[in-house]
This record gives structure tokens, C-alpha cells and sequence, in this order.
């Protein structure tokens, strides 16, 4: 049996539109992010630890999952409010991105673990446009402020790799490693 560590509503309609089966058991983890760490670094610590926490029963498989929009090399992570939101969007305006998530499994057997990048790139973005986006609200538990998914579909120019990589669970990468 699967389990996902995780709850985000994303990742469980990404795993039930992929058809795989999997029940939801969640333990919080601290998500921050330590100096000097790579933003794969630090997806892939984040993704064990959400893994691990969720705790390991016989016959199971736990599933961590963590995703994290990085431009300039920086971290943008959730928004803690709503001119938080506005400030990343505004950094994202007209420019690319790279959006990583790091998966880990874990079994009786083994620790599997593993990234995703994608390329991400926003069109130009008025203010209002970005005080909009931000006053609805959706913004506000994503990575990057941004679902790619939902409203801010409209500003996504192109995306270069893995479009479920960006909505928070690469599904390619995932069957992959289940079925290994």
C-alpha cells in the first residue's frame, strides 16, 4: 500500500487521475530551509523527512514529497501573506524560473530518492493583474505563490519538462519508481 505524507490536495488528484491507490497519513515537519543548502538539497532532505515522519508500517511504501520554485537562485516557498504573495509575483513577472520537487520512498527494503526541474516561464504582469491573483486567495499555499493549475494558467508563456512536476508531484518519475 501507498502512503502519501502529505495534504496537499494536488498531489492526492494527481495520484487518483494517474489511477494510483494510495491512503493519506501526515506528521508535521518543520520546512525550513538551512544555509548554504541547494534547493535540490534541500527538496530531497524535506521529502525524507515528510517520509519518515509519516512513520513506516510492514507492507507499505511512504511517499514524501516537497516542491520548491527557485529564481536567481533563491527559495520561494509559500507566501506568508498577501503582499508577500504580490512580492514574488512581481519577481516573477516576464521571467523564467525553475520549479524542483524532490520525492522520496520508503519501504521495508529501501530508500529511494530523487528531483525534478522544470523551466517555468510567466508573461509580463501588470500590477492589477498581480493584485488580483494575489486577492483570490489561491496564491497563498503554493510554492512560488502561483498553481499553475488554476488562475495563473493564463500568465504561463511555456513550461520546458514536467507539467505534474510543477502542480507538486512529478507523476513520470513517481511510476518509475514504484515500478522499480
Amino acid at each position: 500500500m501507498l502512503i502519501l505524507a502529505s495534504q496537499s490536495p494536488r498531489r492526492r488528484e494527481l495520484l487518483q487521475a494517474a489511477g494510483i491507490p494510495f491512503q493519506i497519513r501526515v506528521s508535521p515537519v518543520e520546512e525550513k530551509h538551512v544555509a548554504g543548502e541547494s534547493p535540490e538539497a534541500y527538496v530531497l532532505r524535506l521529502s525524507r523527512a515528510k517520509a519518515e515522519a509519516a512513520g513506516l508500517r510492514p507492507g507499505e511504501t511512504v511517499l514524501g514529497a516537497d516542491t520548491v520554485v527557485v529564481l536567481d537562485g533563491h527559495i520561494l516557498e509559500k507566501p506568508v501573506d498577501y503582499a508577500d504573495a504580490c512580492r514574488m509575483l512581481r519577481m516573477l513577472s516576464g521571467r523564467d524560473h525553475a520549479v524542483i520537487t524532490g520525492v522520496c520512498l520508503i519501504s521495508d527494503s529501501r530508500v529511494i530518492q530523487d528531483s525534478v526541474t522544470t523551466r517555468v516561464v510567466f508573461g509580463p504582469l501588470s500590477d492589477r493583474e498581480i493584485e488580483e491573483y494575489a486577492a483570490s486567495g489561491e496564491p497563498m499555499d503554493k510554492a512560488g505563490a502561483y498553481a499553475i493549475q488554476g488562475l495563473a494558467s493564463k500568465f504561463i508563456e511555456r513550461i520546458e519538462g514536467d507539467y505534474t512536476n510543477v502542480v507538486g508531484l512529478p507523476v513520470p518519475l513517481l511510476y518509475r519508481m514504484l515500478r522499480g
